[in-house]
């Protein structure tokens, strides 16, 4: 790196690179904390659309939380090693972290990563009956869930201590793919299954960027405190029916080879409703713990390339926070669908022929009759540190071209998306994939177009929030 002479300027060195860091920058406090959150023995996996009793744990799963400090706003964010955030468990939660932290829960944001052996939740929606949510054994554990989010972020709060934060990114196109591919006979496929020669293409794009944002106490000595990861994957790789954090744990586990087991890795899954780790290219099996290892591995070889580019950011800044309700209007439902559905959710199996996709629309039908017509009001919450970093959470499984279009417009260099955040309403697809269909389409609970409106509230609280950055001395 290139050194100038400034007197405004001081030499740092930021997980062991040499960087410029303002002599005048304001203090920023960071505390990290994670909670284990494994469930009971014999207690459901979620994911799909029958009961999968667990047998055991792989690794553990985690409430992972920060609490950043900048000595007139705090914020946490969290993200949990689960398939989904349920609305109510947020509330619960941040009503409790406020309780005893004093963090206004309007500045609490709570994420899952999308793991697909964790435990079943009660979501409050049609499948609870189907895939064991409503037992009791599913819903004792989702009650208990916002006081161990509660405990993460109070450990994390009490653990706060001046930090330096370097920021970088990376590119990794290989590991994540499109799982909806156009096909010989003009349809849009889904998962269509390894050297299928009916594929022609992918129908979409995948967001290859690997976001770091890196923590440090500021200290003679500096200690890592933190390496938050951003990338979108959907995180089904382990399994079986054991607890696992699959791709995300692995990766924390590599990480802690290199910067030592106290620094938390937190990684938030990206915008990834239509990517996985499928490559239909490639005829070995990809389903297992030694594949979760793998793309662990892949995805922190990323982190580490980016560990040598990390800047120090030049000047902390405020924390800002805004919160915006949106509500998303409901696709229309026939009487007919309705009838249909009610027989198919009693009936239909999924590991019978056409079994699946009749549970698909079945359970759709289900949720939005159960909403007679009211819109599904979901939260768009936008979090930004100075001038430089800012986090976007979706309410949901987000088609990536969505998260895509907040980063492209987005004001912030360091825009971190975090899907199935602060709620949970199931797919969210950009407009153009509604006429396509397939799985993820079928399965939208909201009507086409709801994804942009997303994308216009996110990008209209960045805009505002960079202004006030830019007005408001640092």
């Amino acid at each position: 790196m290139l050194l100038r002479s400034d007197p405004k300027l001081l030499t740092v060195f930021v997980g062991g690179f040499l960087l410029l860091a303002p002599a005048y920058a304001a203090e920023l406090k960071l505390g990290t904390a994670a909670v284990t959150i494994n469930p009971p023995a014999g207690i459901g996996l979620a994911g799909y659309y029958h009961e999968r009793g667990n047998d055991g744990v792989v690794d553990d799963i985690a409430a992972k939380a920060i609490v950043l400090d900048d000595g007139s706003t705090r914020v946490a964010i969290v993200v949990c090693d689960l398939i989904s955030m349920p609305k109510w468990i947020v509330s619960q939660a941040r009503k409790e972290i406020e309780t005893r932290t004093g963090i206004p829960g309007t500045n609490v944001m709570i994420a899952a990563t999308h793991t697909h052996t964790a435990p079943v939740l009660y979501r409050e929606w049609s499948r609870d009956d189907s895939d064991g949510g409503a037992k009791p054994m599913a819903r004792e554990y989702s009650e208990k869930l916002p006081g161990l989010i509660a405990e993460s972020v109070a450990a994390a709060n009490e653990r706060r201590q001046s930090a330096r934060l370097a920021v970088a990114k990376e590119q990794e196109p290989q590991l994540a793919k499109n799982r909806r591919f156009w096909m010989r006979d003009g349809s849009v496929g889904w998962n269509p299954g390894k050297l299928n020669p009916q594929i022609v293409r992918e129908a979409g794009p995948i967001d290859p960027e690997v976001g770091v944002l890196y923590a440090e106490s500021n200290a003679a000595k500096p200690a890592p405190l933190l390496t938050f990861v951003n990338y979108a994957m959907h995180p089904d790789t382990t399994g079986g029916t054991r607890i696992s954090a699959d791709y995300p744990g692995a990766l924390a586990r590599a990480l802690a080879l290199h910067k030592g087991p106290e620094m938390l890795t937190l990684f938030a899954n990206g915008t990834c409703g239509n990517l996985n780790h499928i490559d239909v290219r490639w005829a070995a099996p990809q389903s297992s713990p030694q594949e979760a290892t793998r793309l662990g591995g892949i995805l922190a070889a990323a982190v580490f390339k980016a560990y040598p580019k990390l800047e120090r950011l030049t000047n902390a800044g405020m924390l800002r926070v805004r919160n915006e309700v949106v509500a998303l209007p409901l696709p229309a439902v026939t009487a007919q669908q309705l009838e249909t559905a009610r027989f198919d959710a009693r009936t239909a199996r999924d590991n019978q022929p056409g079994g699946f996709m009749k549970l698909v629309r079945a359970h759709r039908v289900l949720d939005i009759a159960a909403r007679e017509g009211k819109p599904m009001e979901v939260e768009v919450q936008v979090v930004t540190l100075g001038q430089d970093i800012a986090w976007v959470s979706w309410p949901g499984e987000i088609f990536v071209e969505l998260g895509l279009s907040v980063k492209a417009g987005s004001p912030f260099a360091h825009t971190y998306n975090l899907e199935l955040a602060n709620g949970t309403i199931g797919y969210i697809p950009n407009k153009p994939a509604y006429p396509e269909g397939a799985y993820e389409v079928e399965s939208a609970r909201v009507a086409e177009g709801s994804g942009e409106m997303l994308v216009t509230s996110a990008l209209r609280m960045l805009e505002t929030l960079a202004q006030e950055a830019a007005s408001s001395p640092q």
